[in-house]
């Protein structure tokens, strides 16, 4: 459910990337794209017994767009990620880096547009009942870390934020008052969206997700003191230097939420426990 509402927090496409997702929707032949523009970004959720040309893209002949290039500036949800082939999500990795599917086929080559914001969503084990205090589960620690593990490691540290969802209790249904509306959360996203738009469009970008690391160890780098949590997890091994890219970006898209003009360390810190949450969880 939360997936499915994450593309109404995004705001509409700009005409340069409305005229690239119709351009590919058109190529698959989809009827949406017969009349106008489309304006809103995709949603594509895939069935987990898709196949390696359904969701990357292939086929006979010259290669056709997948399910990754369709869900190109808007999202892909994998439900049941561990149930999809293990090549399949590690072929993910690929346009989760640079935004861009190559396939090649005897007949061609053909290189898609793929950039997209990638959701995955997995039981806590293979029976789903470990959740909480896990009482009525009927998995043996092997059995959850070899479910978990079909979800290779650098698959994995290419996702920014890992979170453990909580069942929901009944004391959480009586909390009214507590809920936000799509319509205020997309107004934030928005808001945010223009200031990272105002930052970085003298440097050719558009979003924190664009921006390489040697810009954020260079001309947004930030002081020692913000940044010391984040040397500390790289110099342990925590984190990769990937993973070390990838909390500040996070960290600048929470000050941008927060209407502040650079991360603070609490920023740094928060980044860097959405990134480990699922992993300490576990």
């Amino acid at each position: 459910m939360l997936a499915e509402r994450l593309p109404g927090l995004l705001p509409d496409l700009a005409d340069n990337e409305a005229m690239e997702v119709t351009a590919i929707h058109s190529l698959c032949g989809l009827p949406s794209t017969a009349v106008q523009l489309l304006r809103r970004p995709p949603f594509e959720n895939p069935h987990h017994s898709a196949t390696a040309a359904a969701i990357i893209g292939g086929g006979s002949g010259l290669p056709r767009p997948g399910a990754a290039s369709r869900a190109h500036r808007g999202v892909l949800f994998l439900d049941e990620a561990p149930e999809y082939e293990r090549r399949v999500l590690d072929a993910l990795r690929q346009p989760l880096e640079s935004g861009e599917l190559v396939i090649h086929r005897s007949a061609g080559t053909a290189a898609y547009p793929a950039r997209f914001q990638l959701v995955l969503a997995a039981n806590p084990c293979p029976c789903g009942k470990a959740s909480g205090k896990g009482l009525d589960c009927t998995c043996t620690p092997m059995m959850r870390r070899r479910y978990l593990a079909r979800m290779s490691g650098p698959l994995l540290d290419r996702v920014d934020i890992q979170l453990q969802v909580e069942r929901v209790s009944l004391a959480d249904f009586g909390q009214a008052g507590m809920e936000e509306d799509t319509a205020a959360v997309a107004q934030r996203v928005r808001a945010a969206r223009r200031r990272q738009s105002e930052r970085l469009h003298p440097l050719g970008l558009e979003t924190n997700s664009q921006v390489p690391g040697r810009i954020l160890r260079g001309e947004l780098r930030l002081p020692a003191s913000s940044t010391r949590i984040l040397d500390h997890s790289l110099e342990r091994g925590v984190l990769t230097a990937r993973g070390y890219d990838r909390v500040l970006r996070l960290a600048w898209t929470l000050a941008d939420l927060a209407h502040r003009d650079r991360p603070d360390p609490n920023d740094i810190g928060q980044a860097l426990g959405l990134r480990q949450a699922a992993s300490a969880a576990a």
